[in-house]
Parts: C-alpha cells; sequence; structure tokens
C-alpha cells in the first residue's frame, strides 16, 4: 500500500492571502499549544494536525453554513477552518473563560455551530449518518474527518452500508497519514481504502496533492454531487502527520519523520513566494501570540456543581 505522496514536480504559488492566513493560523495555534503542554499549562493530552492543516483549509469553502462537521481527536484544524475563533477554541483546551464549550470539552468534545468532534475512533461516523438521513433533501451534508485507523472500526462499515442504501449526503473525509498511533497502517489494514469503500458501492477519491487550489477544484463537482443526488463520498487524503502522535509521544523513526517533512507545504509555499508568505506568516504568528497571551491570562473556568438527584 502507498502512503506516501511524491512531492510536487514544480513549486506552485502560494494560495489566496486568504487561504494562507487559514493554513497559517492552525500552524502557529498547533505550535503554540505543544509549548503549552511543555509548561504543564494544558491538562491531559493534545494531538495536534501539523502537516494536515491544508485539509480542512483546501475543504472549508466547499461547505456551506447548514452542513455539519463531525472531527476527531486530530481536530484542531478542523475547528479553525471552519470557525476562525482561536481564543475559544485555546481557552476550551485549557479550561479558561470565553471557552467555546464552557471549558468542559477540552480539544476533544466539542459542539458548536454545527461542529462537533469526539475522541472516540469512528463514533462520529454513525452520528454523521444519522444526520445526514435528516439532511437529505435539503441540499445540506454531513462531513466527517476520520484517521485511516478508523478503518478498523465496524462503525465505519455500518455506516458506509446505511449511507449508501438510503442514498444520504455523507462526506467521509479520510486523513490517511500512515501511521495510527504507533501502528504503521501496512501493519493494520489490509487492501486499500478505495476497495473497501467500493465493496459498499460507495464512490472514492484519491487526493495525493497538497495544493489548497487543486484539491479544492477536484473536489468540488464531487462535493456538489453530494449534495444533488444525494450519495455517499469518501475522500481519502494522502498526508503527513510531522508532529507526533500527542504531545512527544513519536514511535517513528528519523528517517521516516524527515520524509514527512519534506513533503510538508510550509517550506514549499515559503520558497515559492518568500515576500508574501513572510508578511502572512509573522502576521499570523503574531496574532496566534496574542491569543496565548490573554487567554492564559484569563480565570480558570469554575466547575458546574456536581448533579444531584432531587428527593
Amino acid at each position: 500500500m502507498i502512503v506516501t505522496a511524491a512531492p510536487p514536480p514544480s513549486l506552485r504559488p502560494p494560495p489566496s492571502d486568504q487561504d494562507l492566513r487559514s493554513l497559517l493560523l492552525i500552524r502557529h495555534f498547533e505550535l503554540a499549544l505543544l509549548r503549552l503542554f511543555e509548561q504543564g499549562a494544558v491538562s491531559g493530552t493534545t494531538h495536534t494536525c501539523l502537516g494536515q492543516e491544508y485539509i480542512p483549509v483546501a475543504l472549508t469553502p466547499l461547505l456551506r453554513d447548514d452542513d455539519f462537521v463531525f472531527s476527531n481527536h486530530r481536530g484542531h484544524g478542523h475547528f479553525l477552518a471552519r470557525h476562525a475563533e482561536p481564543y475559544g477554541l485555546l481557552a476550551e483546551i485549557m479550561g479558561r473563560e470565553g471557552a467555546v464549550c464552557g471549558g468542559i470539552g477540552g480539544s476533544q468534545h466539542l459542539y458548536h455551530r454545527r461542529f462537533l468532534s469526539t475522541g472516540v475512533q469512528g463514533e462520529s461516523l454513525p452520528v454523521a449518518t444519522g444526520v445526514a438521513l435528516k439532511l437529505a433533501g435539503s441540499g445540506a451534508l454531513a462531513c466527517a474527518y476520520i484517521g485511516d485507523g478508523t478503518w478498523g472500526e465496524g462503525a465505519v462499515y455500518e455506516a458506509l452500508n446505511m449511507a449508501l442504501l438510503w442514498r444520504l449526503p455523507l462526506l467521509v473525509v479520510v486523513e490517511h497519514n500512515g501511521i495510527a498511533q504507533s501502528t504503521p497502517t501496512s501493519a493494520q489494514l489490509a487492501g486499500t481504502i478505495g476497495a473497501r469503500a467500493a465493496a459498499f458501492g460507495v464512490r472514492h477519491h484519491r487526493v495525493t496533492s497538497a495544493d489548497v487550489e487543486e484539491i479544492r477544484a477536484g473536489l468540488a463537482p464531487l462535493v456538489h454531487a453530494v449534495r444533488a443526488e444525494p450519495s455517499p463520498l469518501v475522500v481519502e487524503f494522502v498526508t503527513h502527520r510531522i508532529g507526533p502522535h500527542s504531545k512527544g509521544d513519536d514511535t517513528r523513526s528519523p528517517a521516516e519523520i524527515q520524509r514527512a517533512r519534506e513533503s510538508d507545504w510550509y517550506a514549499r509555499y515559503a520558497e515559492a513566494d518568500p515576500e508574501r508568505f513572510g508578511r502572512i506568516d509573522r502576521e499570523q504568528l503574531a496574532l496566534v501570540r496574542q491569543v496565548t497571551a490573554e487567554v492564559t491570562a484569563r480565570p480558570l473556568v469554575v466547575p458546574p456543581p456536581a448533579f444531584q438527584e432531587r428527593p
């Protein structure tokens, strides 16, 4: 199974300023989050999407306000591409005032303006299928992000089965980064994701590009078809996670990590248009530093009183 994408044959200019701002906001947010974790300012754990930021950035303009987005444990980029609210997200992760869910959901359990996330692998697919059933005929769709490791969960196949049988507007976005926590995909996934989708008659589209505009142009008619027909679609992105699984637990070899870094969009866009990229990069870094300073100075959220049964 091929799990690495070849570098593009030539450098293309970076996307629009708006797309660059979204990409760089996510990149600097995730880096800041890792630093905060190292300082002991973030409880529990944290999963960053470093290297995969371009996927939700490319997809977001193809989604409508009435669509539902279901995310997973690696969902900060999904959220920030959909809702550019770094203050509320960081406050949520740190349990500070101003949090988008009152500070009780953290980074893995968000519910905000038709955006939902879960840390349970595969849990989002049947829920997204149920929501898609309600959306059928409205023109809206349910978009669910999963990883290649999630294809070991039975819920994925139950959801695909019902989505095709009921002809539901369901978009399944697979971020195939080649490793499920610490297990290489080649050691835990037989066959291909495309063949598994085909077993249910579900359409499958494989993306190896990391170019935002190229991805968006290729997906636009396919996403439109999900709404218009309607019918489910699995879009598989061959991508790379350049950061650890969570915090510092990276089991890959230095050579594997280096190969992932060589495919990173950041360096390629910086080289293609240094002046414009550098200006927006500094702008978004300053924004994230401002967000971090303000949120860390806020009071902690007071936890709600424990539930008590009435006599």
